[in-house]
């Protein structure tokens, strides 16, 4: 049977031979056993009904012992046998161009150069997943080969719910992951309902099918590094030579080591999993491997001594890592932490002084006792930091809910007011002043011919087009031009891709829609061969409501409302996007966060360009008028240029109040 016939057949008509988990792959922690015995019953009868009946009894005992052994059930005997990667876009059976696509983007978040754990249909974070299982995957495939321009793809947590009539006009595919009535939206109830195999955790650009590999994660990672050092060193003054030190080298964490090579300073970056670090060292993105301290305060010595550019993965402990750098006193410039803190508890991250084996096994036999080293580990894990920092250390938090775990944990991390975080957050210090106020953020495409030749071109019309607008730009902005159109000009030289031929780069309304543009016209010329697939991280100026992240910088009260992200992705859907998503959770953790993305798929055509004009104007500035009405001074710089620039755009702007008059009542 040819991929097509695969693709077009679904769930497959002949009862699959069982097939066994490659060992030679990373695969997910076995979650916590938290459903009773009528539960694990429910739990069997979803999974069964995706299957006729005559395949049930075998089935039943095969799908309780992946409960049993993995606690999820993630029908592996149904995974595919040809390989998974994005294929060039005519290779899938589809009747339309936009399914097409969206079928790469899905193989693509499952390619497992790509993906964290992809036998259990995981990208990134621990848990973040495109489906809960096997027969999600297939189905969804067999409706996105038939689909019409005419039908949309309605997706519940993983679940293709069916194809519904709808209008040419209309996405092709709405995503939903993990929307849970309020009171139930606590971990233990994603243990739950996950188990049960009703919801799922869809992260950010995981379950939107819009992951690019750790490419989107290392061009946001560099941007905060270079400002980050400016901020401490001041500017013009080299990174190299100085210390980056941080955790994490599985899924989006594994950019950290380039972005630091691309920032120009010395990253140490712990990993506890051998595994995950040497598959990093594999693919280029870090230097070098130690697994001693002894050899990695030698080696970083000497990087210091000689001001190299280096980075280094340290096979062990970030805790060790930070007390061992007091004791040798070794000054650290920048300090962060990018663990999957979101996921404390099932895998996100590993206490100091158990192995990785350990933790395995303490957090399925024992949830409880794990559970009380990580938090015996996060306080140390602050302390050590601490003590740092009191010697000038910058030690920011990168979103992963560190300090927010850490505080619950009862470490040192709360300022003297009892109500902030002693540290502040990237987004407060750097990405939400610096970019997201000003509407810039993580713009990213897909080629999808799969040809370099084509994302070479795309390259080149980026950077035209920055070029162009910052001749004109405000002198606000123009340092976000200068640091993203040397970004581009040296993307291929820095082999960041990984998977799909895809890139990203920041850019504000202007930027996003004016490349986008130049994009469609090249389609349309023949000058790229292929549709060009447009989309972003969710994490940016509008598509989420993250009050320790995105939003972080919004100090108006509103930051833990979510009004923006569901707004904006009603707006992106009826204005020309592809695909919109809608996901409870993200990277800091189930029920801290609504985050919401879309895709575009550009075609040549002329309405593929009057979609682009209207839904990237609107996908930007719904969240810059949010944050002027919050009194972000460069956000009501921003909101100002684009109602000078645009007539029909009126948003409401804040009368600002003399913080005199406030003083003076009682």
């Amino acid at each position: 049977m040819t991929f097509q016939e695969h693709i077009k057949q679904g769930i497959p008509s002949q009862f699959p031979p069982k097939k066994v988990r490659n060992a030679s792959i990373s695969h997910a922690p076995k979650r916590q056993d938290v459903l009773s015995s009528d539960e694990k019953k429910l739990a069997l009868s979803n999974a069964l009904r995706y299957f006729p009946k005559e395949w049930h009894s075998v089935l039943a005992q095969e799908f309780m012992d992946e409960l049993k052994d993995f606690g999820r059930i993630y029908m592996y005997r149904f995974m595919p046998e040809y390989e998974m990667y994005a294929r060039p876009i005519e290779e899938y059976p589809a009747q339309s161009k936009s399914a097409a696509a969206i079928m790469l983007m899905i193989q693509n978040n499952l390619d497992p150069a790509v993906a964290q754990h992809p036998e259990e249909l995981i990208t990134y974070g621990g848990n973040g997943a495109v489906f809960q299982n096997w027969a999600q995957y297939l189905l969804t495939m067999k409706y996105l080969s038939e689909m019409s321009e005419e039908q949309t793809l309605h997706m519940y947590s993983g679940h293709p719910m069916g194809l519904f009539p709808s209008s040419a006009n209309a996405p092709r595919v709405i995503v939903t992951n993990g929307m849970m009535i309020p009171n139930y939206s606590k971990p233990l109830d994603w243990e739950k309902f996950n188990a049960l195999g009703v919801t799922q955790y869809g992260q950010m650009t995981a379950g939107s099918y819009m992951y690019i590999g750790p490419q989107g994660i290392v061009h946001g990672t560099t941007i905060t590094i270079m400002n980050a050092f400016r901020k401490k060193l001041g500017s013009g003054i080299s990174p190299n030579g100085k210390i980056f030190l941080t955790a994490g080298l599985g899924g989006m964490s594994g950019a950290q080591p380039k972005a630091g090579n691309i920032a120009g300073c010395i990253t140490i970056c712990a990993e506890v999993n051998p595994s995950a670090a040497t598959k990093r060292h594999e693919q280029g993105w870090v230097d070098e491997l130690i697994d001693d301290l002894d050899t990695l305060v030698d080696r970083v010595q000497k990087a210091k001594t000689n001001e190299e550019v280096v980075s280094i993965a340290f096979i062990g402990n970030i805790v060790d890592v930070w007390e061992r750098f007091d004791t040798e006193n070794l000054f650290i410039e920048l300090g962060s932490d990018q663990t999957s803190l979101h996921n404390p508890w099932a895998g996100g991250y590993y206490p100091v002084g158990l192995s990785l084996e350990e933790s395995n096994e303490m957090m399925a036999e024992n949830p409880e006792l794990f559970k009380e080293k990580v938090q015996e580990s996060l306080r140390r894990h602050a302390a050590a930091i601490n003590k740092h920092t009191a010697r000038g250390t910058y030690f920011f938090d990168y979103g992963n809910a560190f300090l927010l775990e850490a505080s619950r944990a009862g470490g040192d991390v709360m300022a003297g007011n009892g109500i902030d975080f002693r540290y502040p957050s990237y987004v407060q210090d750097i990405l939400g002043p610096m970019c997201f106020d000003y509407g810039f953020g993580p713009f990213r495409w897909v080629c999808t011919s799969g040809k370099s030749e084509d994302l070479r071109k795309s390259d080149q019309i980026a950077a035209s087009v920055l070029k162009e607008i910052m001749h004109s730009s405000p002198a606000s902005i123009q340092q976000q031009m200068q640091d993203n159109i040397t970004w581009i000009e040296e993307a291929e030289k820095n082999k960041l891709v990984v998977g799909s031929q895809a890139r990203i780069l920041y850019a504000d309304a202007e930027g996003r829609a004016k490349i986008a543009q130049a994009f469609n016209q090249a389609i349309s010329s023949g000058e790229i061969s292929a549709p060009i697939v447009l989309g972003r991280d969710h994490h940016d100026v509008s598509g989420t409501d993250s009050p320790f992240r995105e939003t972080s910088n919004i100090y108006d009260g509103s930051r833990f409302t979510a009004d923006m992200a569901i707004q904006n992705v009603i707006g992106d859907s009826f204005r020309g996007a592809t695909w919109v998503s809608i996901h409870n959770g993200g990277g800091v953790g189930w029920g801290e966060v609504v985050n919401g993305g879309f895709g575009m798929v550009l075609d040549g055509s002329q309405k593929a360009e009057n979609n682009l004009k209207s839904m990237l104007f609107y996908d930007v500035n719904n969240g810059i008028a949010r944050r002027a009405w919050a009194r972000n001074s460069g956000s009501l710089e921003a909101i100002q240029r684009e109602m000078d620039r645009t007539p029909s755009l009126k948003v409401t702007l804040p009368n600002l109040v003399d913080e005199s008059i406030l003083q003076n009542i009682d």
